[in-house]
This record gives structure tokens, sequence and C-alpha cells, in this order.
């Protein structure tokens, strides 16, 4: 590692990084994963939306003004039928790819809170060193209540618990505001 090395440089590492594990993620997916992620891809597009919007206006101008047969005379039933259709097989085709994204962003979330409980172990032990330098060479530090606490390793489940009591308390208000 060169002692030069720039912001620029480990921000490209760090995205390296992130971007090989999508790439892992998604050379895992089945074929089903796979379709319903192209599919997804294509319906929540504009040239989807604008396509469709096409079709829909001519079926109901030539069974407007069709004038010799109207294959789906007003309100259109046919074409009603066959919208209902589209959105039996499209709604759970992009809740498939909704769900695998869904699984990457888990993934994503357990590493990002492994790697910020590393950190914050981490920060302890240096506040614990600092101290100890400060100590050792008769360094006055300010704050001392202060710093003891944050010396003290937190505790995850003490966490989740202060939350949990936050918004019960939060709920608890809202409820009597409603």
């Amino acid at each position: 590692m060169s002692a030069n090395r720039s912001v620029n440089d480990l921000t490209k590492r760090n995205i390296n990084t992130i971007s090989k594990m999508e790439q892992a993620f998604n050379l895992h997916r089945t074929l089903g994963e796979r379709v319903a992620d192209m599919f997804a891809k294509f319906v929540g597009s504009w040239p989807f939306i604008i396509g469709q919007s096409i079709i829909l206006v001519i079926w109901m101008a030539f069974n407007v003004v069709a004038w010799f047969k109207h294959w789906d005379p007003y309100p259109f039933i046919l074409l009603n039928l066959m919208l209902s259709f589209q959105a039996a097989y499209a709604g759970p085709i992009i809740m498939m790819s909704q769900n695998r994204q869904a699984r990457l962003d888990e993934r994503r979330n357990k590493l990002d809170l492994q790697i910020n409980l590393l950190s914050e172990q981490e920060n302890t032990e240096m506040l614990r060193m600092l101290r100890k330098i400060c100590e050792r060479m008769d360094i006055p530090h300010e704050d001392e209540p202060d710093l003891e606490a944050l010396e003290q390793s937190t505790e995850p489940a003490s966490l989740i618990e202060q939350i949990e009591e936050s918004d019960k308390k939060e709920n608890d208000k809202q409820q009597k505001k409603g």
C-alpha cells in the first residue's frame, strides 16, 4: 500500500468491492429470477408505458369510430379483460423481481451492520488507548465522564430495547392524539 493513496483511490476500491458483490449475487440468479428481472425492467420503462398507451388509444379509437364492425364496443370489455390478464401476470412477476432485490438489500444491510459494529469496536478501543496515552504522558483531558461512557462497549441488544421503547412511547403519543 502506498502512503500517497487518495480518497479517490479508496472510494474506487470500495465501489469495485460492491460491484463484485452484486455481480456475484446476479450470477447465482435462477432462470426464473433473470426472466422476472428483465420483465420488471421492461414493464417499468417509458417505452413500455408509451407503447401500451398508443395501443390502448388505437384500440379505443378503432372501436369507437369503426365503420363496419366493432370487435370491442364501448365499454371495451375485451380490452378490460386483456388488461386484467396482463396485470394478473405482471404483478406476481414484478414481485418476484422485487423479492430478489430485497434479498440483495438485506444482504447489504447485514454487511453494513457488521462493518458498523466492527467500526464501533475499533473506535471504542482507540478511545481507551488515547486515554491511556494521555494518562501516561500527563496530558489533561476534559469531559472525562463522557469519555468513560464512550469507552464502554456498545451492546446492540440494549440499543434495540431503547429503540423499541422509544417507538412504543411515540406510538402511544400518536394514539392519544388520534
